[in-house]
């Protein structure tokens, strides 16, 4: 069954811009879980912009659904998620000046360091995931490191959406959702999961919740969005609805 990881940041994002302590990523949890959430994701970043590394140690200890730490392949990053151990740590590219994370890792050309790292968060017990675009070298490379979870890079296929009129019957929007159709294929068949995520909302959702062996969607922005106008805990059972729905029909549908 498919599952839904929700990116916190964005809450974090709002408490930051004041400097306080309010809205607490940890009472965004609580709710984010109510709504039927079965993952947090939160990236503390090397510039601390929205997460903080308090917030880390609290959702660690407080939080009872899986906890997702994005992060930087930093040695800093590294000693973090070893010391707090939470239940997965996903290596993601990080610029000082991006708004949110633009491309996938480069793990083609970074093996060494980046194994390294997976072996290290495989010695503390950490389950280890690459943020990678849907490149079938990147893939390989990834199973080569020893990652046990490939989180394909669903930007293109969300912006094309956006940009083709919301009609997912387009050429480049189909274009773009095979190319996560045929990567998530090749990671499965490397024995590692299959998660996708970045710019997927209530609108494009469905076709990469219907793909064949997808685990995990991690999805912050447009829960966050809608949550102003609805509350985080039905704007979580709403995305979480969608997804259900639409693997639902997947695997009625005859091929």
């Amino acid at each position: 069954m498919i599952e839904l990881g929700v990116n916190l940041d964005h809450v974090a994002t709002i408490r930051q811009a004041r400097r306080t302590y309010e809205p607490d990523p940890v009472w965004a949890a609580v709710e984010a879980h109510l709504g039927g959430a079965d993952g947090i994701t939160i990236h503390l970043r090397e510039d601390r912009r929205h997460i903080q590394d308090d917030d880390v140690l609290k959702l660690r200890d407080l939080t009872q659904i899986k906890l997702n730490l994005e992060m930087a392949a930093t040695d800093e990053m590294v000693k973090i998620a070893c010391r707090i151990k939470p239940n997965m740590a996903m290596l993601v590219p990080e610029g000082r000046q991006e708004v949110t994370t633009e491309g996938g890792l480069d793990v083609a050309g970074n093996e060494a360091a980046l194994k390294d790292s997976v072996s290290r968060l495989a010695d503390a017990g950490i389950v280890s995931s690459v943020f990678i675009d849907a490149d079938l070298r990147q893939v390989e490379a990834a199973a080569r490191i020893g990652a046990q979870v490939c989180e394909l890079h669903t930007g293109p296929y969300a912006h094309a959406f956006h940009a083709k009129g919301r009609d997912p019957e387009r050429p480049a929007v189909i274009a773009e959702l095979e190319k996560i159709r045929a990567a998530g294929d090749a990671i499965r068949a490397l024995d590692m999961r299959f998660n996708a995520g970045h710019a997927l909302n209530y609108f494009n959702v469905q076709p990469v919740a219907r793909l064949a062996g997808v685990r995990e969607l991690h999805i912050g922005h447009a829960i966050v969005s809608r949550a102003v106008f609805v509350g985080l805990r039905e704007a979580v059972s709403e995305m979480k609805r969608l997804m259900r729905e639409a693997q639902a029909h997947a695997c009625t549908t005859p091929r």
